[in-house]
């Protein structure tokens, strides 16, 4: 079983409650639900978030459209997603944050495909998507791995940092993404107020509900001459 669990909290330092704000009409977590409703490979997602009262209204949004949640630490994300893939005996799983409303769902589709064909124990899309678009799939005993000899504050912060700092160790690669899709250096995610009305200008002027990367990269640029003319 491939799982996708969206780590979700309400309390991000420069943007409270970032995850349930509306973004043309959508808050950005079902932003995310609706796109991955749209991928071929049969998947179970589940929504990862914490324990802290703060929370309370990410599990409360899951319940009523039906979809699986967990509640955790709220500082060992690690932790929350190892304990996820036990519950749900996942074989493999694919790792994304509740700021990114523009997933790429042909993109991600092909991370799972390379991942399973290629036996991996971690596949990446990062560094050939816009920031916010790509993502990473690990295998459980990868994820497994990492739960056992992670020692630093960082590696409990973060899942794949020790995966990262040990890639020698473990059969891994990089998906490569469309041409026309490649820009890393376009922010897409939403971690400020600015990110936010990026989100907000894009999903305004969107001709589809469901923005492709080609078009959010296009208006991406189009809003930066705006502010840019603004400014001046």
């Amino acid at each position: 079983m491939t799982g996708i669990i969206i780590q979700a909290r309400m309390d991000s330092t420069r943007l409270p409650g970032k995850v349930l704000m509306p973004v043309g009409g959508r808050n950005i977590l079902e932003h995310i639900i609706e796109r991955i409703s749209l991928l071929k490979n049969d998947v179970l997602v589940v929504v990862a978030t914490s324990e802290e009262k703060n929370s309370d209204a990410i599990a409360e949004f899951c319940a009523k459209i039906g979809v699986e949640f967990f509640r955790g630490s709220e500082t060992n994300v690690l932790d929350r997603y190892y304990r996820v893939a036990n519950d749900y005996n996942m074989g493999n799983i694919v790792r994304l944050t509740a700021d990114n409303p523009f997933y790429d769902t042909e993109e991600l589709d092909s991370l799972i495909d390379e991942h399973i064909q290629l036996n991996n124990d971690y596949t990446d899309s990062y560094s050939v998507l816009p920031i916010g678009v790509g993502a990473e799939v690990f295998s459980y005993k990868a994820l497994k791995t990492v739960f056992e000899k992670s020692s630093q504050p960082h590696h409990f912060e973060h899942v794949d940092e020790y995966l990262l700092e040990n890639r020698q160790d473990f059969k891994t690669s990089t998906l490569t993404a469309k041409a026309n899709k490649c820009f890393p250096d376009v922010r897409l995610t939403i971690d400020t107020s600015e990110d936010y009305k990026l989100a907000c200008y894009i999903a305004e002027y969107s001709i589809e509900r469901n923005v492709t990367t080609q078009n959010a990269v296009y208006l991406a640029k189009e809003y930066e001459k705006h502010v840019c003319i603004d400014l001046h």
